[in-house]
């Protein structure tokens, strides 16, 4: 019955971990798409346990968004969606206008400030490596970690056998 539970269990690691990746696959896609058209700005308001955002915007120079894409959800089955309201309006005025951003609920508000916040620095020559940084560790994937300290966990196990075998 425990080695069946260990079989599900490392293979809910191993799906989540492959839609995951699936998941990561969708966000390039998406933003080449919108990187072909103009600069993009990318808003996000990561959650660990709540629904997390991320917003990408392509942005013309005069600030006029071109397209506007959203992912919100808590699972790996979350994919991106248009934001058509947004399309044509300026980043600045949507910004600073309470009327256009009370359409929103309060994670797609802080995004949309935070892609705002980004496309300032952008413009002001500001932005840092790691507002660059779009890179994904695998290593530090929560699937990943948690099958690290799994095997850390058996290997400690065995050891402490080990140990009190030589004992006796």
């Amino acid at each position: 019955m425990l080695i069946y539970f260990g079989v599900i269990l490392v293979g809910a690691f191993l799906l989540q971990g492959f839609l995951g990746l699936r998941q990561i696959k969708n966000f390039s896609k998406t933003f080449h798409q919108l990187r072909v058209l103009a600069p993009v700005a990318i808003g996000k308001n990561p959650k660990k346990l709540r629904s997390g955002t991320l917003i990408l915007l392509a942005i013309k120079d005069d600030g006029t968004i071109i397209e506007a894409q959203m992912m919100k959800g808590v699972t790996i089955f979350a994919k991106f969606k248009e934001l058509s309201q947004l399309r044509s309006q300026n980043i600045a005025e949507v910004a600073a206008s309470y009327q256009q951003l009370k359409q929103f609920d309060k994670l797609t508000r802080t995004c949309l400030l935070d892609a705002y916040k980004n496309y300032l620095n952008y413009k002001a020559n500001q932005l840092t490596p790691q507002d660059f940084d779009g890179s994904v560790k695998i290593w530090s994937l929560p699937m990943i970690e948690k099958l690290k300290a799994a095997y850390y966990k058996g290997l400690t196990r065995l050891r402490k056998k080990q140990v009190n075998v030589k004992e006796h």
